[in-house]
């Protein structure tokens, strides 16, 4: 796990030449849906609702493969995995360190934006 970069700098450049003007926008659009998404997760272990748990780390996975944050997509996928699997009592601390790493992404993505 520890292997994964926080970010894939070369996909997060050619995601830049792609998106062009429109990239300010995605980096934004991904910050901002990110922390509703992590609020979400945080609501779902509150209910300890798993089905929903699962459902929003996937969907939180993918935003975050889609835009080049593989470590913490692979938190998320351990979490979507917890949920499937109704193992709810370590999801607290897996839901600790997808924020945390969110916040290191966070810091990283940012500099793009400057």
């Amino acid at each position: 796990m520890t292997d994964k970069p926080h970010l894939d700098e070369e996909a997060l450049a050619e995601l830049q030449d792609v998106m062009e003007d429109e990239f300010d926008v995605l980096i934004n659009t991904y910050i901002n849906d990110s922390s509703d998404r992590i609020a979400h997760l945080r609501a779902a272990l509150e209910k300890s609702d798993a089905d929903s748990f699962a459902k929003s780390a996937h969907s939180f996975k993918g935003s975050c493969i889609n835009i080049g944050a593989p470590r913490l997509g692979e938190l998320c996928f351990q979490a979507e995995k917890a949920g499937i699997d109704n193992r709810l009592e370590k999801a607290g601390a897996m839901l600790d360190a997808i924020e945390n790493e969110f916040r290191q992404v966070e810091g990283t993505l940012r500099r793009f934006l400057e």
